[in-house]
């Protein structure tokens, strides 16, 4: 066992600390990475305050991981040491499942191993990226492209390949009209990607503080949804909208701006349910649905597009003592748009 650097919440109520955590022996399919960078995701607050369901602590956090390959088991064919590498939110599957036989491993039937907060195939629970190393199967390793900026790579593994997934599978495109709903973490990737793949893109966000960025960013245009006239303004007028905020929102208000055979996609994950009138998805025949993740290959697919087209996220970085300031200020949408842990303060 490898005894490693971290921060970790000793529980839903108190501050992270500074601890140690054990990674295990390598195996012969494993990899052995020595993290750089680890970005602050909203799902990392969710999950050590309890908000989505009990947790066992300690328990460190964070799944947008990049860093270096510093060895390698015997069976290990697809990476080598000094490999710049990333980890996102998944460490492993059944392999067995439809789904996963698919390639759809992030749907995996009998659920996949999330990279913390999961019962790990030694029965321990896994951790997560607030920490020095990471020990990680080959097939849930992933190949971060040079011309990634590596202190800015890491929201990619969550944040990027969260919006990106749903905007490939209903087809953002040129002639396609896309809006994002919150301009934050995930928001601003949607807006990257989507403009990216040649959509029309709009922002809606509940004021216009941040409509220079969102024009800046790609957006073509920006709307304040704290506005009534806006929902009368743009009725009827989406082909795909991704709601990217983790809070409760009038569902059939931003339902009704779909077009015929329009697809309202939440991404943004809130504790509390969302309700919904089924008379709303009448009209116009409009679909809402919901989407995870992406799978690995995917995910490889989205930091190759993103290294083809110059993105990446809008960051912040910070040491490792700055990880519950930081926390604060993402509930408070302080942060332009996703804070990133220099994890060398760590060492």
């Amino acid at each position: 066992m490898l005894t490693v650097n971290a921060y970790a919440a000793p529980s839903a109520t108190e501050p992270l600390i500074r601890t140690t955590i054990q990674r295990r022996d390598l195996g012969p399919k494993d990899v052995l990475i020595e993290i750089a960078y680890a970005g602050i995701c909203h799902s990392d607050i969710h999950t050590v305050r309890g908000d989505w369901g009990p947790q066992q602590y300690p328990l460190t956090v964070g799944h947008e991981i990049v860093g270096f390959v510093t060895e390698v088991g015997s069976e290990v064919a697809g990476h080598e040491v000094g490999d710049r590498v990333g980890v996102g939110c998944m460490v492993n599957s059944c392999r067995e499942c439809v789904n996963c036989l698919a390639g759809q491993e992030q749907y995996c039937l009998k659920g996949n191993t999330g990279t913390y907060g999961s019962v790990d195939r030694d029965g321990t629970i896994t951790q997560g990226g607030y920490s020095t190393h990471v020990v990680v199967d080959e097939d849930f390793v992933l190949r971060v492209p040079e011309n990634i900026p590596f202190e800015a790579a890491a929201p990619l593994l969550c944040a990027g390949i969260t919006t990106y997934s749903p905007l490939a599978h209903w087809n953002a495109g040129p002639g396609k009209k896309v809006a994002v709903v919150g301009l934050g973490g995930l928001g601003h990737m949607a807006v990257k990607i989507a403009h990216a793949m040649g959509a029309e893109v709009t922002v809606l966000s509940q004021t216009l503080s941040k409509k220079d960025d969102g024009l800046r960013l790609g957006a073509d245009h920006y709307f304040a949804t704290s506005d009534p006239a806006t929902f009368e303004q743009l009725a009827n007028n989406f082909d795909l909208i991704i709601n990217t905020v983790s809070a409760v929102i009038d569902l059939d208000a931003y339902l009704s701006l779909l077009a015929l055979d329009g697809t309202l996609v939440n991404v943004g994950a809130p504790p509390e349910a969302l309700p919904i009138h089924v008379f709303t998805l009448f009209g116009n025949r409009r679909s809402f649905a919901g989407s995870g993740i992406g799978s690995i290959g995917e995910t490889q697919e989205m930091l190759d597009f993103c290294a083809e087209h110059g993105i990446a996220p809008e960051t912040e970085l910070i040491g490792a003592d700055d990880i519950n300031a930081a926390y604060e200020r993402v509930l408070a949408s302080d942060v332009r748009y996703r804070f990133v842990i220099d994890i060398t303060t760590l060492r």
